[in-house]
C-alpha cells in the first residue's frame, strides 16, 4: 500500500509538469535523421545558436525539434565525424536528413568540444558511460582482441573478480544484476572462453551506453545496471569488407545493398583457433569459440523502417576424453519503426533469447544441461510535445522459461541415473512513461514512472515446508540446512504460483551553472524478478537462472547520486564526479555449502538479506591535441547482511554486514592515446584494483582421524592487489592511400611487466611437514605479446 500511494504521487508528478510544459504556441517542427552511409547516428548533436540548445538523435538516429519561425543556424557533430553547419530559414514543418563523413583526425575534437560540452552539461542524464567502437579500438587488449567488456572495466565504477572472470560488477552489484541488451535483446551471458573475450564483436557494433544509474523509466528488469549495446545497419549504397588476422583469432565482416539506397546486409563472424596449435603436438585439450552477427535493414518507404538481426555465439571445451563441455547465446530481433508524424515516432520489437549449457563427464558417464529462454513483444513512443519537453512511454511483456537441469548417463554402465529437475515459467509485463524537460536556460529534468508486473506460473510444482521456511537452523550444530519437503503441490500450464506487482519512481535532474558546468542528482527504483544463483565472486557458465517466486522475493534497488561536471579550456578537459548510494532488499544470500547444481529446490539453499554501497567516482578527461585518454578512480564500498529471521537465529555470520564478493575499495585506471603521426599510434592502460574479498581458514581440527579447517568470518580477509599494465602500437603503411584496400598492424604487450595476479588463493597440507598448512597462489596470464592485421576494402 505504501508502494501504492507513493507512486500516485509521483504519478501526478508527472502529470502536472507535462501540463506545464505543453503550450499553444504557433511553431513548427524541424525533423529527420543523421546516418553515416545510410546507417544511424545514436547521440549526434544539433546544436542550435539562436536558442542555445540543441537535441540528440535517438536510437534509430532520428531528432525532432520544435521551433518559432525563423532563420537558425544548425551545428551537426559526432564523435569522429566532421562537424556540420548550415542555416535555414524555418516557415513550415521542415525535414532534414544529414550525412556526416569520418574524420579520424578530429576524432578527438567532436567527443569533447561538441558531444561533451553541448550534450552532457545540458542533459539530465547522469552516471552513464559512452563508448563508440573507434574508442574501443585504440584500448590495449588482451591477445590483440578488441574487447567491449574490457574497455568499460577502464570507467569508473565498473570491475570484475579478475583475469578469465565473466561479466562485469557496477556500483557493488553482482554480475546477473545487469541487464545486457544487443539490439533490444537480452543476453544472459556476456563472454567467451570463460571471461577472457566478450561475445561482441566490435567491427559489428556501433555503440553502447552504459547505464550505472539514473536510468531511465523505459528500462527495467535488472538491480544493478543496463548495457545498452547497437549493432550496425549494413552500407545501403555498396559493398564493404572488414577484418582482422589475430593470434588465437580472427573475424571477417560484409555488408552492402540488397536493393541501393533502399535495403541492406550485414554479416560478421568471427573465431579462435588455438585449438588447432594444440592438435600438433600430444596435448588433447582444446577451447576455442566462434559467433555470428548478422543484420537485415530495410527502408519501406520514407515513414516505415524494418530491421532483423541476430546473434548466435558458442563455447566449446575439452579435456582429453574425460570432460566436453559446450554453452553459448542465441539472440534474435525483429525491429518495425514508424513516423506516424512530425512529433510522434513508434517502434515495435519482438525478440528471443536463449541460452544454453551443455557439460559431459565421460569419466562417470554423466551429463548436465541447463539454460534460459524468453521471448519478448514491446511497442515504445518517442513523443515530442514542444522544443521543451519530449515523451517517451510504451508497453512491454516477456515470457520466460527456465531449464533448471536435466542429468542423464550417458554409457549403458553409468552409475548415474536419470534425473530432470522441472522447467520453471514466468512472465513480466511493464507499462513506462517518461519526459525529458526543460525549464528555462538552468534546469533540466528527466522524471518517469515504471509499472511492472511478474507472474510464476505452472506448468510446474511448488514444496511446502515447516513454518514456511524452505531453510531450517539447526541450533545443536549451529548451522543452516535444506528443510524437509513435507508435500508438493502440482500447478496446471498457465496457472499462476505467485504474482508481484512494483511502481518504479525515476528522475534526474541538472542545474547548468554556464555552458561549462552543471550539478547533477538522481534517483532510481529497479526491481529485478529473475536471479543469476551464483555462489562464487564470478559467473561461471554453471550458474543457474531461476524466477521469484513463493520463497524467492524480487530484489529492490534503490539508488541516489549526486555529481558535478566540468569542461576546461574549451573542452580540450574534462572533469566528472560523482557520489552515490546504493540499498537493495531481498539481495540472495547461501547459507555456508549451498549446492546449486542438480539441486531441485534451490530455495532451500538461499536466504533473503540485503546490500548495500556507496562510494566516490572521478573521471579526468584530456581530449585535444596528439595525447588523449582519461584517469578514472572509484572508491566505494560494497556489502551484505543476512540477519536471522528469529532471535535466537544468528543469520550469515552472525548478522553482521560483510564485503561482498565483488567489493574493491580502490580501483584506478589510466588509459592514454597518442597520436605520433599519420601512420603510428600508440596506446597504453594501466589498471590498479584492491584484492577481492575471501575467506581463509582460521585453524583446524580432527574428527574422526581427518584433518578440518576451520573458517573465519565470511569474506574477513583480502586478496593481493591486481595490477598490471598494457601499450599497444598501431601501424598504417598507407595512410593516405587512395585505394579501396586499407590495411593496419596492430602490436601489443598486455602485463608488460609480467605480474602474476592472483586468479584464486587455495590452501593445502604441506607435503613435508604433517600437520602444516600452506596456500597455493593460481595466477593465468604473464607477459602476453600479439599481433593482428587489420583490413578493410
Amino acid at each position: 500500500m505504501l508502494y501504492g500511494q507513493r507512486g500516485t504521487v509521483f504519478l501526478l508528478f508527472i502529470l502536472f509538469f507535462i501540463t506545464m510544459g505543453i503550450k499553444g504556441q504557433s511553431t513548427y517542427f524541424l525533423q529527420g535523421t543523421i546516418k553515416d552511409n545510410q546507417e544511424p547516428l545514436i547521440g549526434a548533436t544539433i546544436y542550435i545558436d539562436e536558442i542555445n540548445n540543441g537535441v540528440i538523435t535517438d536510437e534509430k538516429g532520428h531528432y525532432s525539434i520544435e521551433l518559432k519561425e525563423g532563420t537558425y543556424t544548425l551545428k551537426i557533430s559526432y564523435i569522429g565525424y566532421t562537424d556540420r553547419s548550415t542555416t535555414i530559414q524555418l516557415t513550415k514543418n521542415q525535414t532534414l536528413n544529414f550525412v556526416l563523413t569520418t574524420d579520424s583526425s578530429e576524432l578527438s575534437e567532436v567527443v569533447i568540444v561538441q558531444n561533451k560540452n553541448k550534450a552532457d552539461i545540458r542533459k539530465p542524464e547522469m552516471s552513464v558511460n559512452k563508448m563508440t567502437t573507434e574508442e574501443i579500438k585504440k584500448i590495449p587488449v588482451v591477445l590483440g582482441e578488441t574487447d567491449i567488456l574490457k574497455s568499460i572495466l577502464q570507467l569508473p565504477g565498473v570491475t570484475n573478480a579478475g583475469e578469465g572472470a565473466a561479466g562485469f560488477n557496477v556500483r557493488g552489484g553482482s554480475a546477473g544484476q545487469n541487464l545486457v541488451l544487443l539490439d533490444q535483446a537480452s543476453v544472459y551471458s556476456s563472454s567467451h572462453l570463460f571471461g577472457f573475450f566478450s561475445i561482441f564483436n566490435a567491427d559489428a557494433i556501433r555503440d553502447l551506453k552504459l547505464y550505472k544509474g539514473g536510468i531511465p523509466a523505459r528500462f527495467g528488469g535488472r538491480a544493478s545496471s543496463v548495457l545498452d549495446v547497437y549493432q550496425k545497419d549494413g552500407n545501403k549504397n555498396d559493398y564493404a569488407f572488414e577484418g582482422g588476422i589475430g593470434v588465437i583469432s580472427s573475424r571477417l565482416l560484409a555488408e552492402g545493398p540488397i536493393q541501393k539506397g533502399k535495403s541492406s546486409f550485414l554479416i560478421a563472424g568471427r573465431g579462435s583457433y588455438a585449438h588447432l596449435f594444440l592438435k600438433l603436438t600430444d596435448n588433447k585439450n582444446s577451447a576455442y569459440f566462434y559467433d555470428i552477427n548478422t543484420k537485415l535493414s530495410f527502408d519501406i518507404n520514407e515513414k516505415n523502417k524494418i530491421n532483423f538481426s541476430a546473434y548466435y555465439g558458442r563455447d566449446i571445451f575439452s579435456f582429453t576424453d574425460l570432460m566436453k563441455n559446450s554453452f553459448g547465446n542465441l539472440a534474435v530481433t525483429l525491429d518495425w519503426r514508424t513516423l506516424y508524424s512530425d512529433k510522434l515516432t513508434g517502434n515495435l520489437s519482438l525478440t528471443t533469447s536463449h541460452y544454453d549449457y551443455d557439460l559431459d563427464l565421460d569419466l562417470v558417464g554423466f551429463n548436465w544441461t541447463n539454460g534460459i529462454k524468453s521471448i519478448q513483444g514491446r511497442y515504445d513512443f518517442l513523443h515530442d510535445i514542444n522544443p521543451a519537453l519530449q515523451l517517451r512511454y510504451g508497453v512491454g511483456h516477456t515470457e520466460y522459461i527456465f531449464y533448471p537441469g536435466t542429468i542423464k548417463p550417458t554409457t549403458s554402465d553409468s552409475s548415474i541415473n536419470y534425473k530432470k529437475i522441472d522447467n520453471k515459467y514466468a512472465s513480466e509485463s511493464s507499462v513506462y512513461v517518461e519526459a525529458e524537460q526543460n525549464f528555462g536556460q538552468h534546469f533540466s529534468v528527466n522524471y518517469g514512472l515504471r509499472f511492472s508486473h511478474f507472474n510464476a506460473k505452472g506448468k510446474g510444482i511448488e514444496h511446502t515446508y515447516a513454518n514456511n521456511q524452505p531453510v531450517r537452523y539447526d541450533r545443536e550444530l549451529g548451522v543452516y540446512k535444506m528443510a524437509d519437503i513435507l508435500e508438493t503441490t502440482y500447478y496446471k500450464k498457465n496457472k499462476s504460483i505467485e504474482q508481484f506487482n512494483n511502481l518504479e519512481p525515476r528522475i534526474g535532474v541538472a542545474y547548468i551553472i554556464n555552458d561549462d558546468q552543471s550539478i547533477k542528482a538522481s534517483y532510481n527504483r529497479m526491481t529485478q524478478y529473475i536471479h543469476l544463483m551464483s555462489n562464487t565472486a564470478a559467473p561461471t557458465p554453471l550458474d543457474i537462472w531461476t524466477p521469484s517466486g513463493k520463497y524467492t522475493d524480487p530484489e529492490l534497488a534503490d539508488q541516489v547520486a549526486l555529481g558535478y561536471f566540468q569542461n576546461f579550456a574549451e573542452g580540450r578537459y574534462s572533469l566528472e564526479t560523482e557520489v552515490f548510494y546504493k540499498k537493495v532488499k531481498n539481495s540472495i544470500d547461501y547459507i555456508d555449502g549451498a549446492q546449486l547444481v542438480g539441486n531441485e529446490a534451490i530455495e532451500r539453499v538461499i536466504l533473503n538479506g540485503e546490500a548495500r554501497a556507496y562510494g566516490l567516482e572521478v573521471l579526468v578527461r584530456k581530449n585535444l591535441g596528439k595525447l588523449t585518454g582519461w584517469v578514472a578512480y572509484t572508491l566505494s564500498k560494497a556489502e551484505q547482511r543476512t540477519p536471522g529471521r528469529t532471535a535466537d537465529e544468528p543469520g550469515i555470520n552472525n548478522g553482521n554486514w560483510y564485503r561482498a564478493s565483488y567489493d574493491k575499495l580502490h580501483d584506478l585506471s589510466i588509459t592514454a592515446m597518442y597520436e605520433l603521426n599519420p601512420k603510428w599510434s600508440f596506446g597504453a592502460s594501466f589498471t590498479l584494483q584492491s584484492g577481492r574479498p575471501i575467506t581463509y581458514p582460521e585453524g583446524q581440527y580432527e574428527y574422526l582421524g581427518l584433518r578440518v579447517p576451520k573458517f573465519g568470518d565470511r569474506n574477513g580477509n583480502t586478496m593481493p592487489a591486481y595490477h598490471h599494465l598494457d601499450i599497444s602500437a598501431t601501424y598504417t603503411p598507407n595512410p593516405d592511400s587512395t585505394k579501396r584496400w586499407k590495411g593496419e598492424w596492430v602490436f601489443g604487450i598486455y602485463n608488460l611487466y609480467s605480474r602474476h595476479n592472483a586468479a584464486s588463493i587455495s590452501f593445502r597440507e604441506n607435503e613435508d611437514i604433517r600437520g602444516k598448512n600452506e596456500a597455493e597462489k593460481m595466477s593465468i596470464f604473464g607477459l602476453v605479446p600479439s599481433v593482428t592485421y587489420n583490413f578493410k576494402f
